[in-house]
């Protein structure tokens, strides 16, 4: 009996440290917050005429590259009304903010959100124009080529942690050189001014590459000043390659540079970036491939 004892209270010790050690481990895991996958996917302007890729040929492959997918957080770009009507009611459990550039209502492109709902709740939300006077709707400036706009939604996590942050949506302009630029700068001076208060996820087509102005305006901490957005897909793939091109063309090409991108403020690991190259037996789903990211907030 007395060996029994003593062998007893020298595991004491050991056991105790293993259960302390355990319910650390447990604690921190509880702590953790869930990882959240953002899609960024342009899915070509659903007017165009586009013959054998016309949108009535491909809008099922879009809805199931989404499917498949299965992201917590979806920006869009070249949405038409009609295909945010399909989308909303094929894509179910999802909520939808958005509303068209040229009036601030339905007409011309949208640039909209969809989140999962069962995972956030909606607080807020709302758009501005890339132009000068960003609070009037299809307003335009400098020498870009089109009305553009951003998307926001203030999200809330429906988990006990309830936490907030900004997800917002953009599509810049294909021609404008001097619109791209400034538009980088107003997004960057907006979210400088709300990434005190909250984390902000930024996806879009910037219709430029990583080596321009426009980038290092999002991303670089000298231009302009404040705090950089993090290119997620350059976290996970820090070395430039050839073969990035985020638009197919529609026949699956890949050389060359991403122009659509996951940004996100420093409250954000990136866990996970690609591009996502669904297709059917050669039949791609827009002429852009949608790129994702998996972040954790900190």
């Amino acid at each position: 009996m007395t060996s029994l004892l003593k062998k007893r209270s020298m595991a004491e010790p050991a056991l105790w440290a293993w259960f302390l050690l355990t319910a650390t481990f447990a604690l921190h895991a509880a702590d953790r917050q869930a990882p959240v996958k953002v899609m960024s996917f342009n899915i070509r302007y659903g007017a165009a005429n586009d013959g054998e890729n016309s949108w009535k040929h491909r809008d099922y492959l879009v809805l199931e590259t989404v499917q498949n997918a299965r992201p917590d957080l979806i920006g869009y770009q070249e949405v038409l009304k009609f295909q945010a009507e399909f989308l909303q009611k094929n894509l179910k459990g999802y909520g939808f903010h958005g509303v068209g550039r040229d009036d601030g209502q339905e007409k011309g492109e949208y640039v909209p959100l969809m989140w999962r709902q069962e995972r956030f709740e909606l607080l807020d939300s709302g758009h501005f124009w890339l132009s000068e006077t960003p609070e009037i709707p299809g307003s335009v400036s400098w020498d870009s080529s089109l009305t553009r706009m951003l998307s926001w939604v203030l999200l809330k996590e429906t988990s006990p942690s309830g936490r907030e942050f900004i997800f917002a949506n953009t599509h810049f302009d294909h021609r404008g050189t001097q619109a791209r630029l400034e538009s980088a700068k107003l997004i960057r001076k907006r979210a400088n001014t709300i990434m005190d208060q909250y984390p902000v996820i930024l996806t879009g087509d910037f219709n430029t590459t990583e080596e321009g102005d426009p980038y290092a305006a999002l991303c670089k901490k000298t231009q302009p000043q404040g705090t950089p957005l993090i290119d997620a897909y350059r976290v996970i793939h820090p070395a430039p390659m050839d073969d990035e091109a985020s638009f197919s063309r529609w026949v699956g090409h890949r050389a060359g540079k991403r122009i659509d991108w996951i940004l996100h403020s420093n409250d954000f690991v990136t866990l996970h970036a690609n591009i996502n190259y669904t297709q059917e037996r050669g039949r791609y789903p827009s002429d852009h491939y949608p790129v994702e990211a998996t972040l954790r907030l900190k």
